[in-house]
């Protein structure tokens, strides 16, 4: 759809409103909107948005980087293939953005262009990213000060499709109009958790998908009376809520999956074993990008399926990289890596611009994961001498400690850029500073409807 398309089909839907979004470095969704009657000189020309904006953490404070102060702008110029007259809400639309210097260039502090630019780079070596997210989130009423959970209900039961039903029905109904395939639908774990699965796409898609399906949960919950928060753990006696990320790599017209061989091992082939590889090598300061929040890391703990180890493995719920078991009758296009130690604190293209950068490292230098990493057994069950001789770690138990893994990267940074890198490790010290002087009460109320 051209720029053209657009504004008629806004006008024709009876559109008042158009917001053009974007994610920022902190994960939050932020969006400025146009009147249609301004929509046609708006598509090529943008918003403008402070360039402080990407510099600004929890509670709009802004942190001290290059560049990203009170003068200048970022133009978000909105991509028209992007565009939906939102079920929800269908006197508004919405498009996903790209932040653009003055000039119409690419700002290096833009998390999309960042996700282009490792599209492109896997292109260039003959791949096509696929990839899904995989969110979980809970549903709650708020009474008083407190967000109380929908129901009570355990793990896949029929009770649990019970109280959140109208919402739920609401929303895949949305979501379908927005050209998002859902999948599966289960309540999970947690008191209240919903899971809503939506099928892979292209990784740039993939990503957008994620913003748009954020969008669409929160506002189809709001208008039943209810709050949905993706935060990592905003109740600390549930489960949290993970983001498993899916990927794989196909021939450039898409026909092929380069990951699958059927004589290998779990069907996984000689690239995507390499690609595990890379995914391996950077996980610990993958973390920082994945798994970015404060509240990230009181998910990430032994013993509850969110994964705490540098390890992998088949069908294991306790790996940091899962390679799942192939679908009878869909054996090649069913081969992919399941990457677990991700939330939706994270922005999608930074988190998945990052696994991408890692993987094809692991290609380029031809990183062989770590058989001494493969865990087909609960870690749980490894006697302690073992894992020391196997070299099985905890990953970083809180956000400093992957900050700083994130910073000792040379990988992940340049192919972030200096712009986006300073910016992105900024906000992650800003976020560590101000929560770790706070109370844990603090931190649960500051993230539940952040995310």
């Amino acid at each position: 759809m051209d720029a053209a398309a657009v504004v008629a089909k806004a006008k024709d839907a009876g559109v008042h409103l158009v917001s053009f979004l974007y994610c920022d470095n902190a994960g939050i969704i932020r969006t400025k909107s146009t009147h249609v009657s301004a929509l046609a000189g708006r598509m090529t020309s943008g918003i403008g948005f402070t360039k402080a904006q990407q510099a600004v953490r929890d509670g709009d404070v802004m942190e001290t980087v290059t560049g990203m102060g009170p003068v200048g702008e970022f133009r978000l110029i909105p991509d028209p293939s992007t565009f939906q007259v939102l079920p929800y809400a269908p006197k508004r639309a919405m498009m996903l953005g790209d932040m653009m210097t003055l000039e119409g260039e690419p700002w290096p502090a833009c998390p999309r262009d960042f996700l282009k630019r490792m599209i492109a780079r896997a292109a260039g070596m003959g791949l096509k990213i696929v990839a899904s997210f995989e969110p979980e989130w809970y549903l709650a009423k708020k009474e008083g000060d407190a967000f109380v959970p929908v129901d009570e209900s355990p793990a896949f039961s029929g009770t649990g499709m019970t109280a959140p039903m109208a919402v739920i029905d609401d929303l895949l109904e949305a979501l379908s109009d927005q050209g998002l395939q859902v999948e599966i639908y289960h309540p999970e774990a947690g008191w209240g958790q919903q899971e809503v699965s939506i099928r892979h796409a292209e990784a740039l898609r993939a990503a957008d998908n994620h913003v748009m399906y954020r969008e669409t949960v929160r506002n189809v919950a709001w208008s039943h009376g209810y709050y949905a928060s993706f935060a990592p753990k905003p109740y600390l006696d549930q489960l949290g809520n993970g983001c498993h990320i899916h990927i794989s790599a196909w021939d450039l017209p898409g026909e092929r999956n380069l990951f699958f061989e059927s004589d290998k091992p779990y069907a996984l082939g000689e690239t995507g074993s390499l690609f595990l590889g890379g995914l391996m090598e950077h996980l610990r300061p993958l973390l920082a990008l994945t798994a970015p929040s404060v509240n990230s890391y009181r998910r990430l703990v032994p013993n509850l399926f969110a994964t705490a180890y540098n390890i992998y493995g088949p069908d294991n719920r306790e790996a940091a990289v899962r390679i799942p078991s192939t679908l009878k009758g869909s054996e090649e296009g069913s081969v992919n890596l399941e990457y677990k130690p991700a939330d939706s604190s994270a922005n999608p293209y930074i988190a998945l611009g990052g696994m991408i950068a890692a993987g094809l490292d692991g290609i380029e230098r031809k990183l062989r994961p770590d058989e001494a990493l493969m865990v087909d057994v609960d870690p749980a069950t490894i006697p302690e001498a073992e894992f020391e001789r196997r070299g099985i770690r905890r990953l970083p138990e809180d956000l400093s400690v992957a900050t700083r893994e994130l910073e000792s990267d040379a990988v992940l940074l340049d192919a972030m850029g200096p712009m986006l890198a300073e910016s992105y490790l900024a906000i992650r010290w800003g976020e560590w500073r101000l929560f770790s002087v706070n109370d844990v009460d603090f931190e649960l109320k500051r993230h539940f409807y952040k995310y």
